[in-house]
């Protein structure tokens, strides 16, 4: 799957995603888990540098007790449908999180400038929906309104 970070193509990138559950962990590296499982492997981690996997059915205050400690969160996007993800990443952005938050799962090019200005910075887009015109998304809404992480002024307080 592409992945863009800071909206650039991404040539390598160092987390390996374990949605499996069976699946061994890696001796070394960094690794991207469920949230279930991120939890009962801290103990375990030794090498591996963690980072922890939420859908909108995860506890996020789980995330938030150890924001210190994380340089990445993932947050699985369900379905279009489904904005539990967008607000994890507006929760996490006010928290104070300055990591990467990245997008998984349902992630198509009409939301990428919504999930932006959520807090999201780093999208695994489905091979299927990417396109060389993608990088375009994050500049088609020139005007918002309402205040948000990349813009904490509503317009109205705005210069």
């Amino acid at each position: 799957m592409p992945l863009l970070i800071n909206q650039q193509l991404a040539e390598n990138d160092k987390w390996q995603t374990l949605t499996d559950a069976e699946q061994p962990l890696p001796a070394a590296g960094a690794v991207l888990l469920p949230l279930e499982r991120f939890t009962a492997a801290q103990a375990e981690a030794g090498s591996l540098e963690l980072a922890p996997l939420v859908n909108g059915d995860d506890d996020i205050n789980v995330v938030l007790e150890q924001l210190d400690q994380l340089t990445l969160v993932g947050i699985e996007i369900s379905a279009f449908t489904d904005g539990r993800g967008f607000s994890f990443a507006r929760i996490l952005r006010r928290a104070g999180f300055k990591g990467q938050i990245r997008a998984l799962g349902d992630v198509s090019q009409d939301r990428l400038a919504f999930l932006t200005r959520c807090g999201f910075d780093a999208f695994d887009i489905p091979a299927e929906r990417y396109s060389n015109e993608i990088a375009n998304a994050f500049g088609e809404i020139s005007v918002n309104y309402q205040a948000s992480s990349d813009e904490p002024r509503p317009i109205y307080r705005r210069d």
